[in-house]
């Protein structure tokens, strides 16, 4: 019974909310729940960046106010010979790219 009223409240309570503030809500859960999310990053057609195990990427804001800024950033761990594999010795990095300028792709790896 516990369940189902609590299921209620969390409905009736994303129904009231703006599409932005279930956005925000689902990415909440997102990062909490994790991801195993790879971002590429292009110069022309060519693969220049991978980065692996991210968790999320997040939209930088102004230290002045909600206004977001233009790009992103994250951790993850540097592929540095860009073979899509974990190898002894990459590290995890802090990273950012332009949301204006950068060719990227982010998704989520497959799980083998």
């Amino acid at each position: 019974m516990k369940k189902i009223i609590l299921g209620s409240i969390v409905a009736i309570f994303l129904v009231g909310c703006t599409q932005e503030s279930q956005n925000k809500i689902g990415r909440a859960i997102q990062n909490w729940t994790g991801t195993n999310g790879v971002l590429e990053v292009y110069a022309g057609d060519k693969l220049a960046k991978r980065f692996m195990h991210i968790d999320k990427l997040t939209t930088a804001i102004s230290t002045s106010g909600n206004t977001p800024r233009p790009y992103r950033f994250g951790y993850g761990i540097l592929d540095e010979n860009l073979n899509g594999k974990v190898d002894k010795g990459e590290k995890r990095v802090y990273f950012e790219f332009s949301d204006y300028s950068t060719s990227y792709i982010f998704y989520e790896a497959p799980h083998n």
